[in-house]
């Protein structure tokens, strides 16, 4: 496939991951419980880019230069980017709430291995402010009138199965959105990844931030003592971090075949991983082409995301999620192939979902009867996440040549002149 299909692909699917997250959202559940005063949510992830020259890089790489490359707010690293996959790299998300003292700053000081100095800072986030009316309008939608068609496959193997697609239509006519298809509301009520994400507003304080905004380098490790300090923060707050806790390694993901006669994807097994899951978007013709690895129908790119252990064994049972056993899994032949055979546009994507650990102190007795009151609490959830091109053939040293903890030097790569191409640049 030549650069500019490639940069014309991948534009592509990007604005077919808008209509994707406008048409599946929905709010979820948010967690309840008694909790100490005192918490701190740390989010781990690794992501990459399979495939893609050069965009294996990370810790300042093709990472760093890719976000610089997109200027705003996006350029540096920033609260949040743990959450969703994108740009390579090894992230951290780091949210201290305070209740004995809201909105004031703290520090974590973190252990050398991090590779990001003592301290990372921990800065409460500015009130949003409201939107303003008007504005950019969404395209195709100026007249209040817009049609789409959704087809929707899953599971593993190179045949479509009977009963496949599901297909979807969406009509909008003066404002009002019908749609007709087949088991609509089965379809579109969709499987979620509960949601237990810390709900930031300005009584929080976090990392990245304003203050400090650097990429985490590319060996670092979370691996060592943790210190919380800060005004009312407890002092027994410290906890050690083990290599059960550390970045996930990344996804070394290779495919063969094609969209034509079947897309295979082959992986090796990653440390830690309690499962496996993929979903793919594209095009065909005039059609939003929906896929995912699941057995069942429900499940789609709203599970790429953190998820406990427990829900993940029980997803394994109910064959929505891979088994950590499983290392491969094809796409059904000629689904996402658009006219003469030609790939349509679209990624994959994948996730390697990791271990979860809660540290509560003091710890909880062992007799029920024992007053029990802790103090402070921290969670950390990992995960690995990789995105490919549909198409494309991947070899396994390009996904994860770089998450070995060696550094790169900067250098104009392939995967940077891919990038000014696809920013326009």
């Amino acid at each position: 496939m030549s650069r500019s299909s490639i940069v014309r692909n991948t534009k592509r699917a990007l604005l077919a991951t808008a209509l994707v997250g406008a048409l599946l959202a929905l709010p979820a559940a948010s967690q309840s419980g008694k909790l100490p005063k005192t918490q701190l949510w740390m989010d781990v992830a690794t992501h990459t880019m399979s495939g893609i020259p050069g965009m294996s890089e990370t810790g300042g790489g093709v990472s760093g230069f890719a976000m610089r490359m997109m200027g705003g707010d996006a350029a540096q690293n920033h609260y949040g980017a743990a959450q969703t996959p994108g740009m390579p790299g090894r992230y951290l998300d780091v949210a201290l709430l305070n209740q004995l003292n809201p909105g004031a700053e703290a520090e974590d000081l973190i252990p050398t291995g991090m590779q990001l100095g003592k301290t990372l800072p921990l800065v409460p986030p500015k009130a949003l402010e409201p939107s303003q009316p008007g504005g950019k309008s969404t395209p195709g939608m100026n007249d209040g009138n817009a049609k789409a068609r959704i087809l929707i496959y899953w599971g593993c193997g190179t045949e479509v199965r009977a009963g496949q697609p599901r297909e979807i239509k969406f009509e909008m006519n003066n404002g009002k959105v019908t749609t007709s298809g087949t088991q609509y509301a089965s379809a579109m009520s969709g499987r979620y990844a509960p949601n237990r994400d810390a709900k930031v507003d300005p009584r929080y304080a976090l990392w990245p931030n304003e203050k400090m905004r650097k990429m985490v380098p590319a060996g670092a490790s979370l691996v060592g003592n943790h210190d919380i300090e800060g005004a009312k923060i407890p002092e027994s707050m410290k906890f050690d971090l083990t290599q059960q806790q550390d970045f996930m390694p990344a996804i070394a993901l290779s495919s063969t075949g094609s969209l034509a006669t079947g897309q295979t994807w082959n992986w090796k097994p990653v440390d830690r991983a309690k499962g496996y899951f993929l979903a793919a978007f594209g095009t065909q013709d005039d059609a939003m082409v929906l896929w995912s690895s699941s057995e069942v129908p429900d499940a789609g790119m709203q599970i790429i995301d953190y998820v406990a252990p427990n829900t993940v064994e029980k997803w394994i049972k109910e064959k929505v999620v891979l088994a950590p056993t499983v290392t491969s899994c094809a796409m059904p032949k000629g689904i996402f192939a658009g006219k003469e055979g030609q790939p349509g546009g679209g990624m994959m994507s994948m996730i390697a979902y990791g271990p979860e650990t809660n540290i509560v102190y003091p710890p909880k007795p062992a007799d029920a009867k024992t007053p029990w009151n802790p103090e402070w609490n921290v969670r950390v959830r990992n995960k690995s996440t990789t995105m490919a091109m549909l198409g494309m053939s991947i070899d396994a040293s390009q996904s994860a040549q770089q998450q070995d903890g060696q550094q790169q030097q900067p250098q104009e790569s392939k995967g940077k002149k891919f990038l000014k191409g696809l920013l326009g640049r």
